[in-house]
């Protein structure tokens, strides 16, 4: 029989000695409140004892996947920034573009062409330091090489020159957008091929120009910073000037990231080379760093996929309670390692959590709750940690409803369009360990 107690009251944590540290409470109307309760005739009809648990194992690690889809990113991604920990960062971005027409009068007279980049209010790390943006041009097709996605660690050939080229210092708040003038040659020519007519549709600009990559410089060491991909923030602009009867007026026309092809011609490269040397291990997804083998942490990092991997060896030990019982309440608490978060640097409010197999394929979404939510009460003090409800899940563990070798991991929400890191602490890391919480309640005792 499954019984869930969605809230329980504050209970007084009694810590003694043994495999449990434990509270045992004798069932009352005090305790909870009527309308959180679902529960059988046969709980309700027993003499129930509610035992607070915190002394399970749990088994911590961090896993690596083989590679992100980011084709579908939210946002285009460029810079560089050193990382301690996680290595060199680096995002580039690789789009197509095409013209929003295909004329242009006769007459008209090439003034300029210029790349804007409209921010999205993404950014990490010190914005406070110079960042650069090559343009370069693609010089291959923006096809996929075996399916409809590219991923964070595909690769794309481009012209060694400069379409454009531009330093600036990172606004990504205040700021709206960056302008960048590109080469005289490249927009004359963009513009004398449509002028004359040599380019008359969409198939024919793709074969001309595949493309283009934003990349940053290699001495760069700053942030890395998102610009938006809508049409109406970011675009190439083609000014030119056509001569009326008393002054000549300048026109402009549009050259928009290409959204209508399948799959779209676009994705971010994300990097991070020379971590740590515990990182550097793993190779392969199906690898798993045990805490006790880093320093006894667990490490995250979006865009590159490393992700905190959690499991649940002992949670059948509940068997050897006396009597029937249930997990009424679960809670995982995972506490960030001091100092290694800080302004830019930052923690997120959430976490998506994941369940994957022993293999660490992704299988699915956690069902319960998909977050993992920052409890910030004890900022003050430095004490803060994630916390994730878990009852469902611990549950069908329990009762042998989801395969043991199941495990949790977490990541960034938006995984595949952004570069968070996170240093974790795993089991093993004296009272700021990973810890589960549970509430387990017994009834029909013999």
């Amino acid at each position: 029989m499954k019984v869930f107690l969605n809230k329980l009251r504050a209970l007084h944590i009694i810590m003694i000695g043994g495999l449990f540290t434990i509270v045992v409470i004798s069932c009352s109307d005090d305790i909870y409140n009527d309308t959180d309760f679902v529960a059988g005739e046969t709980f309700t009809d027993s003499n129930i004892r509610l035992i607070l648990i915190d002394t399970l194992t749990v088994s911590t690690s961090t896993m690596k996947f083989d590679s992100l889809a980011t084709s579908e990113s939210t946002r285009i991604l460029t810079g560089k920034y050193s990382d301690a920990v996680f290595g060199t960062v680096r995002a580039s971005s690789y789009m197509q573009f095409l013209p929003e027409t295909y004329t242009i009068d006769s007459e008209a007279v090439f003034d300029s062409l210029v790349m804007v980049l409209g921010y999205d209010n993404y950014y990490y790390n010190d914005t406070l330091q110079k960042n650069t943006i090559h343009i370069k041009k693609i010089i291959e097709n923006l096809n996929p090489e075996s399916d409809d996605y590219f991923y964070n660690t595909s690769k794309i050939s481009y012209d060694e020159d400069d379409l454009g080229f531009y330093e600036y210092n990172p606004r990504p708040l205040a700021g709206d957008s960056i302008t960048i003038k590109m080469i005289d040659d490249f927009g004359t020519d963009i513009f004398s091929k449509l002028q004359e007519k040599d380019i008359v549709n969409s198939d024919e600009y793709r074969d001309y120009f595949k493309g283009i990559a934003l990349l940053p410089d290699e001495t760069d060491n700053g942030s890395i910073i998102g610009f938006s991909k809508s049409s109406e923030n970011t675009y190439m602009r083609l000014y030119y000037s056509t001569e009326t009867e008393y002054e000549s007026e300048q026109e402009y026309f549009d050259i928009q990231i290409n959204a209508t092809t399948t799959p779209i011609p676009f994705f971010n490269s994300i990097t991070a080379e020379d971590p740590i040397t515990p990182l550097q291990g793993l190779t392969d997804s199906k690898v798993n760093l045990e805490s006790s083998e880093s320093n006894n942490e667990s490490y995250i990092q979006s865009g590159v996929g490393i992700a905190m991997r959690v499991q649940f060896p002992s949670i059948t030990s509940l068997y050897d309670i006396p009597g029937s019982g249930t997990i009424l309440d679960g809670t995982l608490k995972i506490k960030p390692v001091a100092q290694s978060y800080n302004d830019n640097l930052k923690l997120r409010d959430t976490l998506a959590v994941y369940v994957v197999d022993q293999n660490n394929d992704l299988t699915e979404t956690l069902s319960s709750t998909s977050y993992a939510i920052l409890n910030r009460d004890n900022q003050e003090f430095n004490d803060i940690y994630y916390e994730i409800s878990l009852s469902y899940y611990l549950e069908e563990l329990y009762l042998k409803d989801r395969d043991i070798d199941d495990a949790l991991i977490l990541l960034p929400v938006d995984y595949n369009s952004t570069v968070d890191r996170f240093i974790m602490s795993g089991n093993g890391n004296g009272e700021n360990e990973t810890i589960l919480e549970l509430t387990y309640g017994i009834y029909d005792e013999d």
